[in-house]
């Protein structure tokens, strides 16, 4: 039966706690930290370099999550690896599956905890201590945030390995089809928020009997616009397989134009 060494698993939680953002792009974001990560698990399960070389395919998809949050999936997804390699009826797929469904609400969860709420309740610190000019703020803060990430982060990757075989139990019973369209409505549920919440596409253009098309529309489906946007940005990429720059660089041709014949407002003045 394989298992992983512990000195594997150190390796790829520092390649993850060091290396999260590796290669960071808005196409890829962590997806090569991710990749990095898991390299030593799949170079120690499998001995013959096709099967590495299929294993890490499966870590090749889009990720990018909360970091010090996310490393419970890296650790979750290595002892899932690690079933899969002793035969366990699980796939690339499944991996994946996990991996994209959790990826969203485990940001959602650490941008509050972490970004919202740790780092201004330690900076809040930090700054009163450095109030008369001291340099004990900066230091406080260096300290601890290094400290309680170093630990919270191995916290949460050792506990997502411990849970990865048992996740293998639940993807592989009855109800492991339930189990994992849940993970991925939950996912999706969470991506349609962030969609509805950042993205306000609204048009200037005014209607030939007066009044304004936006009006019009919002009373038709409010942020029809800003919906179709992320249906063809969808429909582009899924269906077309055109990559995310080359849709970004699209977006800003299409906002171009459309600024030009009036259709797009960018309340600028020149």
């Amino acid at each position: 039966m394989k298992k992983l060494s512990k000195k594997t698993l150190n390796k790829s939680y520092l390649s993850w706690f060091y290396g999260n953002l590796t290669c960071f792009s808005q196409e890829h974001m962590q997806t090569f930290g991710y990749l990095c990560a898991m390299l030593p698990v799949v170079e120690e399960l499998y001995d013959k370099k096709e099967d590495q070389k299929k294993a890490l395919q499966t870590y090749t998809a889009f990720f990018n999550t909360e970091p010090q949050i996310g490393s419970l999936v890296v650790g979750m997804t290595a002892g899932m690896e690690e079933a899969k390699a002793n035969g366990q009826p699980i796939d690339g797929d499944a991996i994946n599956g996990i991996r994209a469904g959790l990826m969203g609400p485990l940001a959602g969860i650490g941008d509050s905890l972490i970004v919202g709420t740790l780092i201004p309740i330690l900076l809040g610190i930090g700054l009163g201590l450095s109030a008369d000019g001291s340099p004990l703020g900066a230091i406080f803060y260096i300290v601890v945030w290094n400290l309680l990430m170093w630990f919270g982060m191995r916290f949460a990757f050792d506990k997502g390995y411990s849970l990865g075989g048992k996740a293998v139990e639940i993807l592989v019973g009855e109800q492991a089809q339930a189990v994992r369209d849940s993970i991925l409505m939950v996912g999706t549920v969470v991506i349609g928020a962030v969609a509805a919440s950042w993205i306000n596409i609204t048009t200037a253009l005014p209607l030939p009997g007066g009044g304004m098309l936006q009006a019009t529309l919002d009373g038709i489906f409010p942020k029809m616009l800003s919906a179709a946007t992320v249906f063809f940005c969808w429909w582009l990429m899924t269906k077309k397989n055109i990559s995310p720059t080359a849709v970004m660089g699209l977006l800003v041709i299409i906002a171009f134009a459309g600024v030009l014949i009036g259709f797009f407002d960018p309340g600028l003045s020149y």
